[in-house]
């Protein structure tokens, strides 16, 4: 019987991760707007956007994507790098109902001498026309992979490029073919022969740096009209073919349509912001622009006039960047410069711009963060942990779901899926650098730059996110933030209304070396519906002087009557919560603390370094730029343990949720898991450790920066990590899993073992040879055939001594044998146990042929051990040459030995007298 009392181990698992998707560069979407492609630096990644799952990453060739475009049915990605390489990638879609897909490179191509700018795909998805900066234009066929037009005529870098098809194409343009044809040319003629794709009608608008606009024929392949009214950098072109219209928007801040029959401009709109982007709506009506003002305008086309009502015109990093269209959908995603992206719906339009009244901005339908860049802080919100707040070096607080994805809505405006963006909590007028969440979840507070707190109210069932309250007092930045996290009784109301109790109280640090407390005012009926509560009813009970650094952290104790303030100065000082005096201090760090955290309730007493310490009055973790962790006594503020590992600060320290009682129900009973702590450090690293002995249980790895942020659910005991790759890792604690595992396995080996030894006593060697290979158990094996090779008689006719042996070996599999013929290596390499090996050897290579065995030794590992086999062998020949040798100097000794022995006998013949009496003469 297997111990029922196993010892566990703690593992984790990275179960899921949260990870960028977009750092600027190009994005493209499908026809269907299910496909989202984006730049990721120098890799290209392909996105569902309607459940956010990954579904293909391509690696780059170490230089920044410059375009990116996808073929409308999806089945051709194109990237272009700074390289000056076009890659043309097949996508292949799985069959198995897990939607991804897997690129495959079909062709590598040098499109052009200078780096691609612009490039288009045709709405055939045949034909991609790239423009580099240069001012050369090439178009080309996806699926041949060959040049079929190239134009020049631009003075400066090709900035848009846009395929249309003329609505009255003179077919009789195309003319007599040159007598003097290129293979491109002749490879293009057959393929409009094949009547997959024709250029008669089709044409191809270019905008340059230039502020020109070209417009060139395929089939007479040439320009046929140059429209020169812009003054800057052409960024937007689109046609449409019922209205027989071409737009185009510039950086001159002006869009113009063009009338395609003439080429004339129709009418120049005022835009008065920098374009990027622009395109038609509802055949013609309307188009839209974005650019410099991050503002998703609609105009009409006929009156040249806005029809959306004003909007604030937003930052730097509101700017849009490109504006991708998907008209089945019924939405316009945006892409901006801060990297974010944003679903606007356009399904109303047609209703709403009827009315001729100015028209709010289009929905939002939802929110995409392309990445989360450096996230500082996180926490778990909501009374089922259903959402996670993120602070990410910005001015607002992302609120990201954490529920599966929501199968029965596959629409693009779905936000239901794991790591959607739900909210953003915006108030601050600064960097958020740190926040806090009660114990119930619908309460956070954050503190920030400008020297200001908020607390939020978390309503996620009504869909509410409101700033309830500002505290204002710091003269410096807020670093550090607390609410209290000890539940009230489940009988009050506070328990079981929390959205209608806000927390008693909030502590905040600064850098201006203060802390304060704030009474936190209770919400009233009028206040919930519509918070309008002010610095000024928010007041700090108390204000003190703290330390001489910057304040890092604060943590408040589980009874909230005491709280810790740790600070650059290398100390951590103890405080009384209602009094606001210190009661002590932790002195024992060489640098500045970053975290502290006091322990759960009722957690056991830690042995330390000098002894037994009591925790009557509780623990205290650190966390310090010195790059350890440290353990201290609340009964005398003395270190009892100190934890090195890390290579780098420790930025953050917190104790694990102590483990329930053991699940009686499961095939193992473990033993009761002692306090473990988690920290997070500068070196990318999350270490779990052992607080009774001091000692690193795991050590969990996938960040590639320091990771500022880490926290736990207490429910799940999910571990989230959070650092400065814009990563987001959820790490599933898989300990009793891992238990279970581990007790079925030795259960399972001892099983196997039993048996192993039974076929031996049974003499199934087949069984007994079969097990041994598979258990890993060669010293079992050896000693099995060590048997046979001794069996005296050996079986007539047996090369190993028995003839069931022989066939058992001839019988085995190529996985097999080569697994045996590894062992057979191995003994071969000693003296002792060689003779076993070549006995077996034998039988090995009498009973395959020698095809077989070149075959095992093209397989993984086979060379080394065929080689290894070849070398001993013909070593322990040698050595029996040599012995051979050497046994005709004994022989012929022996037969001089004897020919003395043959004299004697003679002397002693002729003398009549004895050996004895020889001797003594």
């Amino acid at each position: 019987m297997v111990s029922q009392r196993t010892q566990v181990t703690t593992t984790y698992e990275a179960e899921r991760v949260i990870q960028p998707i977009y750092t600027g560069g190009d994005a493209a979407l499908d026809r269907d707007g299910q496909i989202l492609a984006t730049c990721l630096g120098e890799e290209a990644l392909l996105t569902n956007l309607s459940t956010g799952e990954l579904l293909a990453r391509i690696e780059g060739d170490g230089e920044v994507l410059t375009t990116l475009s996808i073929t409308p049915s999806a089945s051709h990605l194109i990237a272009c790098s700074r390289s000056l390489s076009m890659k043309i990638y097949t996508l292949q879609h799985s069959e198995d109902g897990t939607g991804s897909i897997n690129p495959v490179l079909s062709r590598t191509l040098k499109p052009h001498t200078t780096p691609v700018i612009a490039a288009a795909v045709d709405i055939t998805g045949t034909l991609l026309a790239t423009g580099g900066a240069d001012g050369v234009i090439k178009i080309w066929d996806v699926r041949g992979g060959y040049v079929t037009h190239t134009f020049r005529g631009h003075a400066g870098v090709i900035s848009a490029l846009h395929f249309f098809e003329a609505s009255s194409p003179d077919l009789e343009s195309k003319g007599r073919p040159h007598k003097k044809r290129s293979r491109s040319n002749i490879q293009r003629d057959e393929a409009m022969v094949n009547g997959y794709d024709s250029t008669a009608a089709f044409r191809l608008a270019s905008g340059s740096e230039d502020g020109k606009i070209r417009i060139w024929d395929l089939a007479k392949r040439k320009s046929v009209a140059t429209l020169d009214s812009h003054v800057s950098v052409v960024r937007g072109l689109d046609y449409e073919p019922g209205a027989n219209l071409l737009i185009s928007a510039s950086r001159d801040k002006t869009a113009i349509i063009w009338d395609a029959r003439t080429w004339k401009s129709r009418k120049v709109v005022p835009v008065l912001e920098g374009l990027e982007a622009v395109a038609f709506l509802e055949e013609g009506k309307f188009f839209y622009t974005g650019g410099e003002t991050g503002r998703l305008r609609i105009w009409n086309v006929d009156s040249g006039g806005e029809i959306t009502k004003e909007q604030e015109a937003g930052d730097e990093g509101d700017a849009i960047v490109h504006i991708l269209r998907n008209a089945s959908q019924g939405f316009l995603l945006s892409v901006h410069a801060d990297q974010s992206l944003i679903l606007h719906a356009t399904a109303n339009l047609p209703d709403i711009a009827s009315s001729h009244v100015p028209i709010k901005p289009l929905p939002i339908l939802r929110r995409i963060s392309g990445t989360h860049d450096d996230i500082i802080d996180l926490a778990y919100v909501t009374t089922d942990r259903s959402l996670l707040a993120l602070a990410t070096n910005s001015e607002g607080i992302r609120l990201v779901s954490l529920a599966n994805s929501n199968d029965n809505d596959s629409s693009a405006a779905s936000a239901s899926y794991f790591g959607a963006d739900v909210a953003l909590l915006q108030g601050h007028e600064d960097i958020i650098i740190c926040l806090s969440v009660n114990w119930s979840g619908c309460w956070l507070a954050t503190g920030a730059k400008d020297n200001t707190a908020r607390l939020w109210q978390i309503d996620h069932a009504s869909k509410s996110y409101q700033s309830y309250a500002t505290f204002t007092g710091h003269a410096e930045s807020i670093g550090a933030i607390c609410l209290p996290s000890n539940p009230p009784p489940t009988s009050s109301s506070e328990h079981s209304n929390p959205l209608k109790h806000a927390p008693p109280f909030l502590i905040t640090g600064s850098q201006d070396r203060t802390i304060k407390r704030w009474n936190i005012p209770k919400p009233s009926s009028s206040s919930l519906k519509s918070p309008t509560t002010t610095s000024a009813s928010a007041r700090a009970l108390y204000t003190r002087k703290a330390h001489d650094k910057d304040i890092n952290a604060i943590a408040i104790s589980p009874t909230s009557t005491l709280f810790a303030s740790a600070s650059q100065d290398r100390t951590v000082k103890i405080w009384s919560t209602e009094e606001g005096e210190v009661q002590g201090i932790l002195r024992g760090h060489r640098r500045g603390v970053w975290s502290v955290a006091f322990a759960p309730k009722h957690t056991a007493p830690i042995s330390g370094e000098n002894g037994s310490a009591s925790s009557s009055r509780g623990l205290v973790l650190t966390g310090s730029g010195d790059k350890t962790v440290k353990i201290w006594s609340l009964n005398d503020y003395s270190c009892i343990r100190t934890l090195e590992g890390h290579t780098n600060s420790v930025l953050k320290v917190l104790w694990l949720p102590l483990s329930s009682s053991p699940d009686t129900s499961t095939a193992f009973t473990s033993t009761k898991r002692q306090p473990q702590i988690a920290s997070a450090g500068g070196d990318g690293l999350v270490k779990i450790w052992d607080a009774s002995t001091g000692e690193v249980v795991t050590t969990l790895d996938n960040h590639t920066d320091r990771i500022w942020a880490l926290t736990v659910n207490p429910d799940t005991k999910t571990l989230v990590s959070g650092g400065g790759d814009s990563v987001v890792t959820f790490w599933k604690d898989t300990s009793s899993e891992t238990a279970a595992r581990t007790s079925a396995a030795v259960t399972q080996r001892v099983e196997q073992d039993q048996e192993l030894q039974n076929c031996i006593h049974r003499g199934n060697y087949r069984e007994a040879i079969t097990l041994a290979l598979a258990l890993n158990h060669p010293a079992r094996l050896l000693s099995l055939l060590q048997g046979v090779v001794d069996t005296n008689p050996p079986e007539t006719g047996s090369t190993s001594g028995l003839k069931a042996v022989d066939e058992v070996l001839a019988s085995l599999s190529d996985e097999q044998l080569l697994n045996f013929l590894s062992r057979v290596r191995d003994w071969n390499t000693n003296a002792r146990t060689s003779p076993v090996a070549q006995r077996v050897l034998n039988v090995v290579v009498k009973a395959n042929s020698a095809e077989r065995l070149a075959e095992l030794g093209k397989r993984k590992g086979g060379r080394e051990v065929v080689e290894a086999l070849r070398v001993y062998t013909e070593r322990h020949y040698r050595r029996l040459e040599e012995l051979w040798g050497e046994s005709w100097v004994v022989e012929f000794l022996l037969g001089e030995m004897d020919q003395l022995e043959l004299g004697r006998d003679v002397v002693v013949n002729l003398n009549g007298e004895s050996e004895a009496n020889v001797v003594q003469r």
